[in-house]
């Protein structure tokens, strides 16, 4: 009896988490279905929660105090409190290093080395290299995107492959750097440090990038030159820094708070001022508010699932589905299962970080189970959020730059080559290097 009782509470614990999903994107399905902009961003996500939150105190077995205390608790989880910190000095930096205009130098630093033969596989560097910096692959298309439409205006080349190649590059950069909030959210959900997931994540993103730009320069038409703007080396020298800093494994803290005072101080050497400074860091924080507030909710929800048995039960039905290639190799199993948790996760809610905080939970069972390591199981998580994001019709990356130019979403999504060789990618290194987790 008290088996049947605990398996209902553990289905019951999973109901909300179940509204949220069905709530953000039921609200994104209807508002597309009008013809919406950006529909599913319409609903904020920190809002579309707030009546999974109700529904968890209600299905939860306790005294409204002792929800509330369990709440708290799993939304002032240490995890959770450190990626909060790390989204705002995050936001800082790409608030500050962006007015100083380090975006537009990266971007023409890189236009005027692309030779005109290499114009599509250059395109799709400069976006990974940009996107990396920056942390954000919405940032990215932003800056490259109008850049990009003129370019295929000029050249002849096919709107839809320009906006693929862009879309690449960016998730490329997005699913990689060290300042993206995928990042900070898959490296605290698994428990791992940032420089280590970095590394692992190189391991699978490193070939297909180089896949992508072999098959680009195929695709590339007949050269012709682009001319770059004017632009200052010192407004570059900040995402290097950053980036080195990482790279060789300090403090993620450090390593941020160091970039935002290293970019402030390129940009006070030409016409920066103090009190644009001030302003910016504000900016950044704010930009990073509805990340902020989701994560906490996210995680007073998580805490609902896990003390009821949601996780576990999670868990046990994944590792069902994958009980055959389980049978072969349980690591293989568990690894792929951790892919379709989050591939199904982002499907659902076409944001990749809150698909991510949504299912890193879970994929951190799987992992313990399987005895995967942290920091395999963040990339893995990171890398499939962001095959599916950037393959998405109605997502963010594929609107904007379907808006930009003038096509299709489908078409973008269609022609984002990077995020299908990411996933055979991927898929290749669990499967071939399945011992070495």
């Amino acid at each position: 009896m008290s088996t049947s009782v605990n398996k209902l509470a553990a289905k019951l614990s999973l109901l909300p988490l179940l509204t949220f999903v069905v709530l953000f994107l039921g609200a994104g399905l209807y508002l597309q279905s009008q013809g919406v902009d950006y529909a599913f961003y319409q609903l904020p996500a920190p809002v579309a929660i707030l009546p999974a939150i109700v529904i968890a105190f209600l299905v939860n077995k306790a005294s409204i105090n002792q929800s509330v205390e369990t709440f708290i608790k799993g939304a002032g989880h240490n995890n959770i409190i450190t990626m909060c910190l790390i989204y705002l000095l995050a936001g800082a930096f790409s608030a500050v290093a962006g007015a100083t205009g380090g975006v537009d130098a990266v971007v023409n630093a890189g236009l005027s080395f692309i030779p005109a033969s290499f114009l599509l596989p250059g395109l799709f560097l400069i976006s990974a290299v940009v996107s990396t910096a920056m942390g954000t692959s919405m940032g990215t298309i932003g800056a490259i995107g109008p850049i990009a439409y003129a370019v295929s205006l000029k050249t002849g080349i096919d709107p839809a492959l320009m906006a693929g190649t862009i879309v690449s590059g960016a998730m490329f950069g997005d699913n990689l750097s060290i300042i993206s909030d995928t990042t900070i959210a898959a490296t605290r959900t698994q428990g791992c440090e940032m420089k280590d997931k970095f590394r692992e994540n190189l391991k699978i993103a490193l070939p297909a990038a180089v896949l992508t730009v072999c098959l680009l320069v195929f695709l590339t038409p007949e050269p012709q030159a682009v001319a770059a703007k004017p632009f200052d080396w010192l407004l570059v020298l900040p995402y290097l820094f950053i980036l080195v800093l990482a790279v060789a494994g300090m403090n993620v803290f450090v390593v941020l708070f160091s970039g935002i005072v290293f970019a402030a101080a390129m940009g006070f050497v030409g016409d920066y001022q103090a009190g644009s400074f001030v302003k910016d860091i504000y900016k950044g924080f704010s930009d990073m508010q509805e990340i902020f507030l989701l994560s906490m909710f996210i995680g007073g929800l998580s805490e609902f699932i896990r003390i009821n048995g949601g996780l576990d039960y999670l868990a046990q039905k994944i590792q069902k589905l994958t009980a055959i290639i389980a049978k072969w190799h349980r690591k293989v199993a568990d690894q792929l299962g951790i892919a379709a948790l989050v591939l199904v996760s982002n499907l659902c809610i076409a944001n990749n970080t809150v698909s991510i905080i949504v299912a890193g939970p879970v994929a951190k069972k799987l992992a313990d189970d399987g005895k995967i390591s942290g920091k395999r199981s963040a990339s893995l998580l990171d890398i499939f959020a962001c095959v599916m994001q950037g393959s998405l019709p109605y997502g963010a990356q594929a609107l904007l730059l379907g808006a930009t130019f003038k096509i299709s979403p489908w078409d973008v999504s269609t022609s984002s080559f990077y995020c299908f060789i990411l996933a055979f990618t991927a898929i290749s290194v669990i499967c071939l290097r399945r011992n070495k987790v």
